[in-house]
């Protein structure tokens, strides 16, 4: 059965994307710990992040990192916080957590956002994605 991010990725469920290439897919969680809180997939369904091959994980890391420089310019933070957690959904995915303190970076912290509030931040970090 294809996972929630499979879904999101065949346009089943609808997301607020940041950035898409042929084999990643940024987009904001609907239950943010901060305003601009991003998961970056691979786009090959894979359950565990460590069983993606070498390639594959070192190029996730370097789209998760120009996703992390698009946010730090649109969202007011010191850091991009980035958690590995793994068991919310069978798909390999990275949070990327703008952060203020180590405090941040806990789910405790998540809450439903609001469609116009994501769509409103997703625009402000898609405006970034040329720097």
């Amino acid at each position: 059965m294809p996972s929630l991010f499979a879904k999101i990725i065949n346009g089943e469920v609808p997301c607020h994307k940041i950035l898409e290439d042929d084999r990643f897919l940024a987009f904001l969680d609907i239950r943010p710990i901060n305003p601009g809180h991003t998961l970056v997939i691979p786009k090959q369904e894979i359950d565990y992040l460590f069983d993606l091959d070498d390639q594959l994980l070192g190029d996730l890391t370097v789209f998760a990192k120009r996703v992390a420089r698009m946010i730090e310019q649109a969202v007011e933070c010191e850091r991009i916080g980035v958690m590995v957690a793994g068991l919310e959904v069978p798909h390999a995915h990275v949070h990327l957590v703008p952060i203020k303190a180590i405090a941040d970076l806990n789910f405790a912290h998540a809450k439903e956002a609001d469609q116009e509030a994501l769509s409103a931040v997703a625009d402000m970090i898609r405006a970034h994605a040329g720097e």
